[in-house]
């Protein structure tokens, strides 16, 4: 099993910036593609990024692109998503996700077997 636990999130104003970090256990972290996803009150859970194990296949939700990036340091068994420009919309509970050794890229929360508790980002206008 692995787990994962996300930090990171907090209260910004629109235009500022945030860096969430998802720590996993176990050490066979290279192997796994992790991604990560948020939901808002009422909504149903949406993508938002993914990266492969060797840090390939990068792939991000239109609706953050060129505002995002992800990012992952496996000798620390850590994915990060530094988020720039943020906006009100994009205030939700941010969740990161594993799966292991997907060849295709994978963008729906049920193609992920593993999951963090979420972390709160509230962005203020």
């Amino acid at each position: 099993q692995v787990q994962l636990v996300e930090s990171g999130g907090g209260l910004v104003q629109a235009g500022g910036s945030l860096r969430l970090s998802c720590a996993a256990s176990g050490r066979t972290f290279s192997i796994y593609t992790m991604a990560w996803f948020r939901q808002a009150p009422g909504q149903e859970r949406e993508f938002v990024a993914t990266i492969g194990g060797s840090g390939e296949g990068i792939y991000y939700a239109d609706s953050v692109k060129g505002r995002f990036t992800i990012s992952r340091v496996n000798a620390k068994n850590t994915v990060y998503l530094q988020m720039n420009s943020l906006k009100p919309e994009d205030t939700a509970v941010y969740y990161c996700a594993a799966v292991f050794a997907p060849s295709r890229l994978k963008l729906e929360v049920n193609e992920y077997d593993y999951w963090g508790q979420g972390t709160q980002v509230t962005v203020s206008s």
